[in-house]
């Protein structure tokens, strides 16, 4: 499928808990300045660390005023990815990336004018669960809870296709943030179908 490149450039990665998403946007971001990751808005409990903390009340706003772009709850809060900061980044010359976890998000992220690079990050559930054990996720059955509803996810939307596929059980961080990158500056069209890890890496 070839994709219609409009805007700047921008990057979303999707995956289920664990996945490496936090781990390769920072070593994107140590190969290349121009990547940035975009810290989404959150209200409510959890960690704070890679977010915009805010409060229901400013989400509200922002929804009214037509400018989150995509907004969904999980583990008891709410979050945000919203058109005013993507505008800041990009006008700076940045790189946006958008971490998500639904693929409604990407249909979502589309209505905004850039040239979206769509990476589905992926690992089995047995590796999840030992990546959320070692970093002392307080959650850890709500992590792999919602490793299932990304699989059922992905299982459920057959026909979207990615830009690159990584499995970051099987690759480092500094080889997937160098496909990254090669896939934006190369204008890598969405291309690539998921079924093989369906069948293949649960």
């Amino acid at each position: 499928m070839r994709r219609v490149v409009v805007g700047p450039p921008a990057v979303v990665l999707y995956g289920p808990p664990a996945s490496g998403k936090d781990t390769v946007t920072g070593a994107l971001a140590r190969a290349d300045g121009a990547f940035v990751h975009f810290r989404r808005l959150k209200a409510g409990p959890g960690r704070s660390s890679g977010y915009r903390m805010t409060d229901p009340r400013t989400l509200a706003d922002l929804r009214r005023d037509g400018l989150v772009v995509h907004g969904n709850r999980r583990y008891g809060a709410e979050y945000a990815t919203d058109a005013p900061e993507l505008d800041r980044l990009t006008a700076q010359g940045g790189i946006p990336v958008v971490h998500v976890g639904q693929v409604e998000a990407l249909t979502a992220l589309s209505a905004y004018p850039a040239a979206w690079t769509r990476v589905l990050l992926w690992c089995p559930r047995d590796v999840t669960a030992k990546r959320s054990a070692d970093r002392g996720d307080p959650d850890g059955d709500a992590r792999l809870r919602a490793w299932a509803e990304t699989y059922a996810d992905l299982e459920a939307h057959p026909d979207v296709l990615w830009s690159l596929i990584v499995r970051t059980d099987h690759t480092s961080p500094g080889d997937a943030a160098e496909l990254v990158r090669q896939a934006v500056n190369g204008k890598a069209p969405d291309r690539f179908g998921a079924g093989h890890l369906l069948r293949g890496v649960a």
